[in-house]
């Protein structure tokens, strides 16, 4: 495994972080928070079966 796209992967590092302590201290429902963090770690896997498969995307995670 090769992290590809440290800004990509920062960000959405940063995204999970942000979402779960805005769950923890109940600034957001849990069941909000839960689909936003979903939808981080789904971009992150899309992205990285694009790259695999050969597709022209920008990966967080690419082939070695």
């Amino acid at each position: 495994m090769n992290l590809a796209n440290p800004p990509k992967a920062l960000i959405a590092m940063v995204a999970m972080i942000v979402i779960a302590v805005l769950m923890v201290s109940d600034s957001i429902a849990s069941e909000a928070g839960t689909g936003m963090l979903g939808s981080i770690v789904g971009y992150a896997i899309g992205n990285g079966v694009a790259a695999k498969t050969g597709k022209d995307v920008q990966p967080i995670i690419g082939k070695k």
